[in-house]
């Protein structure tokens, strides 16, 4: 029984280096003034880039509280907060949401407005640069001739990326 127990300790501490390395390099990649601090703008895009989803306000509320140049030490702190940060969710959960759109149950909605939906519904896509995030995401959709988008293709192909 030690030994199951000592293993797994060691795997654990293997598991936290590791976890640690890519911390420290992400945290490496932001710190673009070589200072050991990243600005307090750049949290959000750290935190998605290790695989977390913070919401906008989630970001804004650790902007607010963050000082201007923020720390790996203190980094870490958010990264770790206790009560952590909001799964993405699941394609099944995102296609549920668009089939309220739906009106003939036949897996389409209108590209126009898939476009609203992003940017006026639930965590808005920010309309930053005339739209540009948007448009980005919209970029690979099939659009039919009839100016309808396959939503659980557009989930799929989003979630994959």
């Amino acid at each position: 029984m030690s030994e199951c127990v000592e293993l797994t300790c060691v795997a654990l501490r293997c598991l936290l280096q590791a976890d640690n390395a890519e911390y420290k390099e992400a945290f490496a990649l932001f710190d673009k003034k070589g200072t050991g601090a990243v600005p307090r703008e750049t949290i959000g895009d750290l935190l998605r880039a290790l695989g977390q989803n913070p919401t906008q306000s989630e970001v804004a509320e650790l902007q607010a509280a963050a000082p201007r140049d923020v720390d790996y030490k203190t980094f870490l702190a958010i990264l770790n907060r206790p009560d952590g940060f909001k799964p993405a969710g699941t394609a099944e959960e995102f296609i549920r949401g668009f089939q309220v759109f739906d009106k003939e149950g036949n897996g389409y909605i209108g590209a126009g407005e898939l476009r609203y939906v992003l940017t006026q519904l639930g965590e808005k896509v920010r309309q930053a640069n005339d739209g540009r995030e948007v448009d980005e995401l919209l970029k690979g959709v099939q659009i039919g001739a009839d100016g309808n988008v396959n939503y659980e293709s557009f989930v799929r192909t989003i979630l994959s990326q």
